[in-house]
């Protein structure tokens, strides 16, 4: 059997977007943010609306796409029809190595650092934990996808609870304290010329951002998909937009951002202890800890479907082994047991980095360097876009794909102001040109 079964509906298709995009990023990269924009809360604002620019207006253009075609992993699907079929099985094979399986196990490792949080545990307890949560996620993709599709849906829910409750009592609580107002103009005069920093900003909500292209990785499986995913793309990506904004102001209308930078990732334990008490912050982190499990399960869903998507296409390593379906689950065995292992290999390259063990005590961030790439990837795309979809408006052709270029251009420049620049760069290069070895004219 090599043919997935219509098993997914529009509203879990809606919590991939949702449920993936917001995971850890919006918790652990408020500060990376603010590091970036040397402070700046106007800045800092500012990069988060340019990175759901980004965001939302890909997601339109992908959503166009979606009403059009349909194969099997919607952005392979995309790349190949816009671009060239070379092109759209470079950008699956990138996925399937490194986007897909990296992103997974990093935020399986910050499940696992919530979790150690939350019970007070220390040293190498997280890695164990890590472990245990990347199992359970496999085994639940692996042998009980529509499990898997549910706890999606619940894993969204439960994690905007705590968001809308921060949004909604810390905008209340800064406006009535004055700590909103204070944050924004104590530090609007020493903006400056920070162009760089800013760039790099953007490339840290990126991170919080990305993910959302991930639910076209099951659009084959998806009931009525071209009508169900555009229509999840477009949901999905103005409530993440609207949730982090809101989330972002509702921090800093409790705390002052010197203060945030200073707690780092544990500010949002100190907003919920100052807003609800320490039950409050308690709850929160469990809450913290499933938003990441939940954007872990769609990762995993995602990157077991990869090397399928690149067999059913007669391409990548082995087809006829990485096309087979199983009869009872209806999921592509063999694609998901290699997808695991990749997660593992990333997650032991994450421990390499934290031990200092990396040659030269180089820091690889799997954790950006993926998504810099992919941004990269849309680009192509994009331009391509605008010259063949000669049937389409002026709005539809040129202006929303035009706003998508310009968000994504500028994760890529910030990709260029890291430190890390040449290291990232020469892996994303490696592992895209590496497909080449398995492609079939």
């Amino acid at each position: 059997m090599t043919t997935m079964k219509k098993k997914y509906g529009f509203w879990t298709a809606t919590a991939m977007v949702v449920g993936i995009v917001i995971g850890s990023g919006v918790f652990f990269k408020a500060d990376n943010v603010l590091i970036a924009a040397n402070g700046s809360i106007t800045l800092s604002l500012m990069a988060w609306i340019v990175g759901a620019v980004s965001m939302i207006f890909g997601a339109l253009v992908f959503a166009d796409c979606a009403t059009k075609f349909e194969k099997s992993n919607g952005i392979v699907d995309y790349a190949e029809v816009m671009v060239s079929k070379k092109y759209g099985y470079l950008v699956g094979w990138f996925s399937a190595i490194i986007y897909y399986p990296a992103l997974a196990a990093v935020l399986a490792w910050v499940s696992a650092n919530y979790t150690c949080l939350l019970l007070d545990l220390s040293g190498d307890t997280v890695w164990g934990i890590a472990l245990i949560y990347i199992a359970f996620i496999f085994m639940m993709n692996h042998y009980a996808p529509l499990i898997a599709g549910k706890f999606q849906v619940s894993a969204t829910v439960i994690k905007l609870i705590p968001l809308t409750l921060i949004a909604v009592v810390g905008i209340a609580s800064g406006l009535t304290n004055g700590v909103l107002l204070q944050n924004f103009s104590s530090v609007a005069s020493g903006i400056g010329d920070q162009s760089n920093g800013f760039a790099a900003a953007v490339l840290a909500t990126a991170f919080a951002y990305e993910g959302w292209i991930i639910a076209t990785t099951i659009n084959s499986e998806i009931i009525d998909s071209k009508k169900n995913l555009p229509r999840a793309l477009i949901l999905g990506t103005l409530v993440v937009f609207i949730v982090y904004i809101t989330y972002f102001l509702g921090i800093v209308s409790v705390i002052p951002a010197d203060v945030v930078l200073a707690e780092g990732d544990h500010a949002v334990s100190m907003v919920a202890n100052n807003l609800f008490g320490n039950i409050g912050a308690t709850l929160l982190t469990v809450f913290v800890i499933i938003s990441c499990l939940g954007t872990t399960n769609g990762l995993t869903l995602g990157s077991s479907r990869s090397f399928y998507s690149l067999a059913v296409r007669n391409q990548g390593i082995a087809p006829s082994v990485f096309r087979k379906i199983d009869e009872q689950t209806n999921v592509p065995t063999n694609s998901s047991r290699i997808s695991l292992v990749l997660i593992l290999v990333y997650l032991l390259v994450w421990f390499a980095n934290f031990k200092g063990l990396m040659p030269n005590g180089v820091f690889v961030d799997i954790s950006e360097l993926p998504i810099a790439m992919i941004y990269g990837v849309y680009i192509l795309i994009y331009i391509a876009y605008m010259r063949k979809m000669v049937d389409l408006s002026l709005i539809k052709r040129f202006v929303i794909p035009t706003l998508a270029l310009l968000g994504a251009l500028i994760i890529v420049y910030g990709a260029f102001s890291k430190p890390s620049v040449l290291i990232d760069l020469a892996i994303s290069i490696v592992v895209f040109a590496s497909g080449l070895l398995f492609y079939r004219k």
